[in-house]
């Protein structure tokens, strides 16, 4: 285990170029000649090392893609803000429900939607009936129920039913109401 941690070592020392990389300036160790414009009581000062240039290997994309992403990530919010945050919501959610549902505001029973001018039952006058036989003011529908209401004539033996012989009537049995 521990040679191939001290190869491990070794390897990380020597990288292999990912690109041609452009010449690099003399080693500091090189004497350069003096220049002869230059003042002779002045010492001769050497250029400054070129700039690092950016690796264009994958290496170093994915270094930049990580800075860049760390940037754009909304800030996390600690434990126990999370936690109010809920608690705040759940109490929310809490008084609407109790605001929705009082007791005694859900009434049951069946009343008939009677059918409006285009034909479509019309259920709020219905929960609206059914809520006022319960000694509230207005109600809304929360459940209904439908039955095909057909005339006598249907019991005739041998007798053909005919497209009006039955019509279908809707109900609202269970009111949410104010």
């Amino acid at each position: 285990m521990a040679l191939g941690t001290a190869m491990l070592m070794l390897a990380a020392d020597v990288a292999w170029p990912q690109a041609a990389s452009p010449p690099s300036a003399p080693p500091a160790s090189v004497v350069q000649a003096p220049d002869p414009a230059a003042p002779q009581g002045e010492p001769v000062q050497s250029p400054p090392p070129p700039l690092r240039q950016d690796n264009p290997g994958l290496i170093n994309e994915i270094g930049k893609l990580f800075e860049k992403s760390l940037s754009t990530l909304p800030s996390t919010k600690s434990p126990r803000e999370t936690i109010d945050d809920l608690n705040a919501r759940a109490k929310d959610a809490g008084e609407t429900l109790s605001r929705m549902a009082r007791p005694g505001s859900m009434v049951t029973g069946r009343a008939i939607c009677p059918v409006s001018a285009n034909g479509a039952p019309d259920c709020k006058m219905a929960s609206d009936t059914l809520c006022k036989a319960k000694g509230f003011k207005e109600g809304r529908s929360l459940n209904s129920d439908s039955a095909e209401t057909c005339s006598a004539k249907i019991l005739i033996p041998g007798r053909t039913r005919k497209p009006n012989d039955c019509r279908t009537d809707h109900y609202v049995t269970r009111a949410l109401c104010q």
